[in-house]
């Protein structure tokens, strides 16, 4: 079973270079400059945010989220320079097989410096060991490569591919579907 105790005060979470931690209102501006950016929503599929208002509702709904003990929505905050460079959440929370969905954006300007894998290192390890789940799944665009690179290379393993099963923007998308399993991500953390 999760362990609720994590709902009734936000894990701050802390890892060498970055901070973890709860996403607000005033985040809206960050939010909307990220989630307006091609180059990180070419493969969301999701509609983009282009005012900070659309941002605020975003965020608002990831507070109530949490709230609703359904995801936990953090900011990544780079340390040195006290700056949003990103977003991270488990969501669709199954409580009662302990599993929760991933989701992720990052500036692109911090792409390809692992600061996604040391965010991914330390929110598993929070999920895992302190949140008690069981697995995790990424549900990603057949076409981003980057998501499954990074995926991959955390343990992640494909366990299916689905035609068409996705109506957005007029059109129907496929999608590929990762999981991992704690037990896997604690051998994977043993060889490192």
């Amino acid at each position: 079973m999760i362990n609720e105790i994590y709902f009734k005060n936000f894990p701050k979470l802390e890892s060498e270079r970055l901070i973890l931690r709860k996403l607000k209102l005033t985040d809206a501006s960050d939010v909307q400059l990220i989630r307006s950016d091609e180059r990180v929503m070419i493969y969301m599929d999701a509609e983009r945010q282009m005012t900070t208002q659309h941002s605020e509702s975003f965020i608002s709904n990831k507070l109530k989220m949490y709230e609703e003990r359904t995801g936990i929505f953090w900011a990544i905050i780079e340390k040195s320079t006290n700056t949003f460079i990103g977003d991270f959440a488990f969501f669709k929370m199954d409580k009662k097989n302990s599993r929760a969905e991933i989701g992720y954006t990052l500036k692109p300007e911090f792409w390809g410096k692992g600061f996604m894998k040391e965010v991914m290192i330390n929110i598993f390890n929070f999920g895992f060991s302190d949140l008690n789940l069981h697995s995790l799944e990424a549900n990603i665009n057949p076409g981003n490569e980057n998501s499954r690179t990074i995926l991959t290379k955390m343990g992640f393993q494909k366990e299916a591919y689905f035609r068409e099963n996705y109506y957005y923007n007029r059109d129907y998308l496929d999608s590929e579907i990762y999981s991992l399993l704690k037990s896997e991500f604690k051998n994977k953390k043993s060889k490192e």
